[in-house]
C-alpha cells in the first residue's frame, strides 16, 4: 500500500504501545537493516492471530530484535510461551535486555542457536510456528516446523513476496530472493498444507496444516 494508505490504516488500529514503539525506534538506529523488525501493522496482526488460534506452544525462527517476539507473546493465554530462536548470536546483547525488559518476559523463552537443529530437541509440540530467518533455508526450517507442529496448528512464514523482487528478473540472482522463490514454489506444490499469501507489508503465508 502507499504510504498515505498505510498511515490512515495505522491511525484506525490498536496503537502498538510506548515499549515497542521505543523497541522498533532503537531497532532502526542502532541495527543494520531495521526494517526487518515486524513494526506496527503486523505486529498487531500477529497479536490477532495469536488471539484467534489461541496456541499454547508457540516457535519463532529469527528473533532480531524481538520485537515480533514480544506480539506474539501479548497474545497467548496465561501458562503460553513463545519459544524463539536467533542464530546470530551478535544480537544477543541488544535483543535479550529488551525481551526481558517487557511486560510479557516471563512467556518468552529467548535461545541463541539454529532453529532447524536446535528447536526439535526442545521435546516440545507447538501449536504455531512464526518463520523469519533465513530467506536461503525457508524450505529446511519449514520442514523443520512441520515435525515439531500438531496437526491443525498453523505455520506462518514471513517476507513471502519479498519486497516485490519475487517478480522481478533483477534479482534474479539474489540467493535471498531465489530462496523465498523457491518456498513460495514448494508451499504451492505440498498438499500437506492449506495455504494463503497475505500481500501485507513484505508478504505474509498463512499454512494451516490439514
Amino acid at each position: 500500500m502507499d504510504e498515505e494508505l498505510e498511515k490512515y490504516v495505522l491511525q484506525h488500529i490498536d496503537a502498538e504501545g510506548d515499549y515497542l514503539y521505543r523497541l522498533y525506534r532503537a531497532t532502526n538506529i542502532q541495527l543494520l537493516h531495521g526494517r526487518m523488525a515486524s513494526g506496527h501493522l503486523q505486529g498487531r496482526l500477529l497479536k490477532m492471530l495469536v488471539r484467534m488460534i489461541r496456541p499454547k506452544r508457540i516457535l519463532e525462527v529469527g528473533t532480531f530484535s524481538g520485537y515480533s517476539a514480544i506480539c506474539l507473546a501479548e497474545g497467548l493465554d496465561e501458562g503460553g510461551k513463545v519459544y524463539t530462536f536467533e542464530i546470530n548470536d551478535e544480537q544477543e546483547d541488544f535483543t535479550r535486555p529488551w525481551i526481558e525488559g517487557s511486560a510479557v518476559a516471563d512467556k518468552i523463552e529467548f535461545i541463541i542457536g539454529d532453529a532447524i537443529t536446535e528447536a526439535p530437541r526442545l521435546g516440545v509440540t507447538f501449536d504455531m510456528v512464526f518463520i523469519d530467518g533465513d530467506k536461503r533455508t525457508y524450505i529446511e526450517t519449514y520442514e523443520m516446523a512441520l515435525s515439531v507442529v500438531r496437526k491443525g496448528g498453523f505455520i506462518i512464514a514471513d517476507n513471502t513476496l519479498w519486497d516485490g523482487h519475487v517478480v522481478d528478473p533483477a534479482y534474479d540472482r539474489d540467493q535471498q530472493t531465489q530462496g523465498i522463490r523457491r518456498f513460495n514454489d514448494y508451499i504451492a506444490a505440498d498438499t500437506r498444507v492449506e495455504k494463503v499469501i497475505l500481500p501485507l507489508r513484505d508478504g505474509l503465508t498463512i499454512l494451516y496444516i490439514s
